[in-house]
């Protein structure tokens, strides 16, 4: 019997509750051809685990609400539904700094509840998937509640922030659009007062963060998705110029099938080796990416890029 069937259940005998009709196990076991034993474990659930306030009136022969105003949850969910739900929990419990993992925690724990006779325990899926990330910045809870508290409310924010190209703070006033997790990190897009246009805030660099009264206009030219779809990586606002990478024969194995960007356009060459193209606002992120493929690629354009490789791998070199 599956899980739905069994929701239909707890939903008739909710209804039949609330109409006054002082359902019973046998009424239960009647409608839905199941036995008497069954009907009774699944009234029990639902007062023991669902909540439910029923109490038996024993001059009636069946069940009542003590409590009128009690909303049965009105959710029923597959098990493969449950499973999405339970890895969604783990991985925002790993990259929230807890908070938005908690909350869903108590969410998923209570739909479980529902679902366990019929499947492996949800917290099976703690020891059977993890999230491992690197060079991430964790977001303090206090300062992330904060902040997805101004996106989702549209309040404008205030909050020290940590420079690190100055090595200094400053106080910024900022209207919040987005927030995105980025490679582990978590990042605010939003209007900057100070500099009057839109920044990339990392919450780990933020502190004493305020929700303010003032009220976010969103400008409706923003859309996050083609913001996020403008250029490869997380740094916006330059002019867009085409980056085409040329990776060596034995890389390429590698690197094809890998999406760097939705608008990536792929030439696979005579001798094996695979030219990558795809658009870029700021060099910063692309920049390191190159690098870490070291001789295994080369950047074809645009020139300004290709010699800003060719200086940094002769630093390099100086150092070893």
């Amino acid at each position: 019997m599956g899980a739905k069937n069994i929701y239909e259940r707890f939903i008739w005998f909710d209804d039949r509750v609330r109409s006054k009709k002082y359902p019973n196990a046998t009424s239960l076991s009647d409608k839905f051809e199941i036995s008497t034993k069954t009907a009774q474990r699944d009234i029990d659930f639902m007062r023991d685990r669902l909540r439910c306030p029923l109490r038996y009136d024993v001059s009636r022969k069946g069940y009542h609400y003590e409590n009128d105003t009690f909303s049965l949850p009105m959710v029923y969910l597959s098990s493969t539904e449950l499973s999405s739900l339970l890895i969604a929990r783990k991985m925002l419990n790993d990259i929230s700094g807890g908070y938005i993992g908690e909350e869903i925690s108590s969410i998923v724990d209570k739909i479980t509840n529902v679902l366990n006779k019929h499947m492996s325990p949800g917290n099976r899926i703690d020891e059977a998937v993890s999230f491992q990330l690197i060079e991430y910045s964790p977001a303090e809870e206090a300062v992330f509640k904060c902040v997805l508290e101004g996106c989702l409310k549209q309040k404008c924010l205030s909050f020290s922030y940590y420079s690190p190209a100055r090595g200094e703070k400053s106080s910024r006033t900022v209207d919040p659009y987005h927030l995105v997790n980025y490679m582990g990190t978590w990042h605010l897009i939003g209007h900057c007062h100070l500099k009057n246009t839109m920044r990339d805030f990392v919450l780990g660099r933020i502190t004493d963060a305020r929700v303010l009264d003032e009220t976010v206009e969103m400008p409706s030219e923003f859309d996050p998705k083609d913001y996020f779809r403008s250029s490869f990586g997380i740094y916006k606002g330059g002019p867009i110029k085409y980056v085409t990478l040329r990776f060596s024969p034995l890389k390429s194995r590698w690197v094809r099938g890998q999406v760097w960007h939705k608008d990536q356009k792929v030439k696979n060459l005579k001798d094996g080796s695979l030219e990558l193209s795809f658009p870029v606002a700021d060099f910063s992120e692309i920049k390191r990416e190159i690098l870490k493929h070291g001789s295994m690629v080369e950047v074809i354009e645009p020139k300004s890029l290709r010699k800003l490789i060719k200086t940094e791998a002769e630093k390099i070199t100086e150092i070893y």
